[in-house]
């Protein structure tokens, strides 16, 4: 199901109905969802701004009612953050720079459906990213303003210190010290709150910090008030700003405990219980000081991953008492390999991380094998036996790019997967570079993956019931097909793109249809009647030897064409449209119907049946996010249902999740539904397969 958030709502500037809806096709294509709406004159364009929430306006070259620098105009009147892009025929630097003068925020190259398809994804990214910039400044200010109340109203004296001055106190820091207003103490230097025989270190921990070293989370000392008295307290350091200008939080406890015990204390809260490691809430502290020192630039950090490999099979035969031995003891062994700056900590039951610090990237990867190898060289002694250990280590590295620990972490956790899956004992590190490397040789791999599962019968169908909602004879699926393997059966999510880039789709198509006439002739015979909708690939309809082929195996097989429905999506179908009409022609001479998938989200879908004769349409899936909720969808799905009754077209609802929607759209007048809701897809009984 697509959500709300991700589906992009354009205006396009085009005077012909007929190329808008290429464009819209052509986005769609790139698997982006569309709420497209047109203008061809000022008085529309301006109500879609009143009317609509826009993300993109696409201006197509030369319209006659309303050009580039007229829409440019109108959106900066309206003060709304929307780009423009202006689609061209041919790029010049000419055409750019005119663009570019007019306002338009990027150019495209209409006739290159990857450009224009990557265009917009960047620019709605974009969109998105300076939405979430402002609402985060927004929620940073408000933010801002509630901390300053709650420090205003603390018992605890707090100050923010900036190069070893005052820039804020809060009215118990005043009190403490015996100032009145704010004002006394602002640009006052923090070292003259501090007794002489103190003030030395305090001195030195200032500079560290000035330097970008570590601060002391916790500093005993004395401290002293402007008119000579003295007390003990204890300093508590944080990192902080103010204005957006870096500076450091003190807040000053009074003593009232020993200070060795204060900070065994503190040291307590930050410690794992069985190994004496850091627990994990004080490592994602630190990982996150370390991701905020990576965005500003510091490029010598990375964040090591590691998991025990068979910890489960181990702990079988040590039992749940020897866990802890053992787990105590390989912390000990990954404690003897780190250096002082490094961090280290048990993150989860059997998972270590260390936080690298002020090495290269080359070398965190070298570091991370040295622990992989004081593990795997390691002895372990629990009880009476003696266990051997190894491990799988993904590492991340912290750069600009990666600006949240759960990106960070994510991307680490997934490199140890990789190395346990790759038969554990190893090192993955990921970076982009290796990242695309990668990906190219697990296409590869798919692609062996395929060509097998065509020449061995490595796929499996699966079945999804359509419910009738108006009383239609006979039972009605949707064919679904899966790539087997040991693990169990592979969507096609995986491996469609792989398949379509390497022109396998019409030998895939020809399998699932071949396999689909073989399970209907088998229950023709047992006098079930039933139809099958079997997806389609635009490589496929652009074969001319799939209608006679398809005759050849419904003749061999005895079966009325009428028990297939072939269907493709209509943005497809748009750019397709030559031999789309040519296939559902030839089709119909067949009795096989053809049906339109993802229907009602282009400018005047229903214009797309006077080409293709369709006999079914299936809503376009956008359309059923909170179905029961959304007004919008609700009309545009009765709208849909009301012009294909006129012309004699039946509807089908997909992706259905809730009893609401079931009842919206059959008020709606809405044939068939389908979804996980009614029932989940299912392989297809044994006996389809001659078993």
């Amino acid at each position: 199901m697509v959500k709300a958030e991700n589906i992009i709502r354009v205006l396009l500037v085009e005077d012909s109905v007929e190329d808008a809806e290429h464009v819209i096709s052509v986005i769609r294509n790139g698997g982006l969802a569309v709420r497209p709406s047109r203008a061809t004159e000022a008085e529309e364009a301006q109500k879609a701004l009143d009317s609509k929430h826009l993300d993109l306006i696409l201006v197509t070259p030369n319209p006659k009612g309303l050009d580039l620098a007229g829409i440019c105009e109108l959106v900066e009147k309206s003060g709304k953050d929307i780009p423009i892009v202006q689609l061209v025929d041919t790029l010049t630097q000419e055409v750019a720079l005119q663009a570019l003068r007019s306002g338009a925020r990027d150019l495209a190259i209409r006739t290159v459906a990857d450009h224009v398809q990557g265009v917009v994804k960047r620019e709605f990214e974009n969109l998105n990213a300076r939405r979430s910039l402002r609402r985060m400044e927004a929620s940073l200010r408000e933010s801002e303003r509630r901390c300053h109340s709650l420090l205003d109203s603390s018992r605890d004296p707090i100050a923010y210190v900036h190069e070893g001055m005052h820039v804020y106190a809060n009215r118990a820091y005043l009190e403490v010290f015996g100032f009145e207003e704010f004002e006394e103490i602002e640009g006052f230097p923090v070292l003259e709150l501090i007794s002489s025989q103190d003030a030395g270190e305090f001195k030195n921990v200032l500079k560290k910090i000035s330097k970008g070293e570590k601060r002391p989370d916790r500093l005993a000392l004395k401290a002293q008030t402007p008119n000579g008295a003295t007390f003990d307290a204890a300093l508590e350091l944080s990192a902080a700003s103010i204005d957006g200008e870096p500076c450091t939080q003190i807040v000053f406890r009074q003593q009232t405990v020993d200070a060795k015990v204060a900070e065994q204390l503190d040291a307590l809260k930050r410690q794992d219980l069985v190994t004496g490691l850091f627990n994990r809430q004080h490592f994602l502290t630190e990982l996150e000081r370390g991701v905020g020192s990576a965005v500003a630039g510091k490029v010598d950090q990375a964040l090591i991953y590691l998991e025990l490999d068979n910890y489960r099979h181990t702990l079988d035969s040590i039992g749940i008492g020897g866990a802890d031995v053992l787990l105590a003891d390989v912390a000990t062994r990954l404690k003897s390999l780190v250096a002082a700056q490094d961090i280290i900590a048990r993150f989860s039951d059997h998972t270590f991380t260390v936080l690298a610090t002020e090495r290269s990237h080359d070398e965190c990867a070298a570091f991370a094998n040295a622990l992989r190898h004081g593990i795997e060289e390691q002895i372990f002694e629990v009880g009476e036996q003696s266990i051997s250990m190894l491990s799988s280590i993904g590492v991340c590295l912290l750069t600009e790019k990666m600006s949240s620990v759960k990106d960070v972490l994510e991307r680490a956790a997934e490199a140890a997967r990789t190395s346990s899956e790759d038969g554990g004992n190893k090192v993955t590190v990921f970076d982009p570079g290796a990242h695309d490397k990668a990906q190219a040789e697990r296409d590869q791999h798919w692609l062996s993956l395929l060509k097998d599962a065509l020449t061995k019968d490595g796929f499996v169908l699966f079945y999804q019931p359509m419910v009738s909602l108006q009383g239609a004879e006979g039972e009605h699926y949707e064919i679904l097909l899966r790539l087997q393997s040991p693990k169990g059966e592979i969507s096609p999510n995986n491996f469609l793109q792989v398949a379509e880039h390497h022109g396998l789709m019409p030998h895939i198509d020809r399998w699932v249809i071949g396999k689909a006439i073989q399970v209907l002739a088998e229950r023709l015979k047992q006098g079930i009647k039933c139809t099958f909708f079997v997806k389609l690939a635009p490589q496929s309809i652009q074969d001319g030897t799939l209608l006679p082929w398809l005759a050849q195996q419904l003749k061999l097989a005895r079966l009325p064409g009428s028990h297939l429905i072939f269907e493709m999506p209509e943005s497809k179908v748009v750019t397709n449209l030559k031999p789309a009409r040519f296939l559902a022609q030839g089709l119909a001479q067949l009795h096989c119907g053809f049906a339109l998938e993802q229907f009602g989200s282009g400018l005047n879908s229903f214009q797309l049946l006077k080409h293709v004769p369709a006999g079914f349409i299936k809503i376009d899936r956008t359309y059923m996010a909170d179905m029961h909720k959304n007004q919008e969808s609700q009309q545009k799905v009765r709208e849909i249902c009301q012009e294909a009754r006129a012309l004699d077209r039946e509807v089908i609802a997909e992706f259905v999740e809730d009893a609401a929607s079931m009842s919206v759209l059959f008020s709606c007048g809405v044939s068939f539904v389908q979804g996980n809701f009614l029932q989940e897809p299912e392989k297809l009984m044994s006996y389809d397969f001659g078993s």
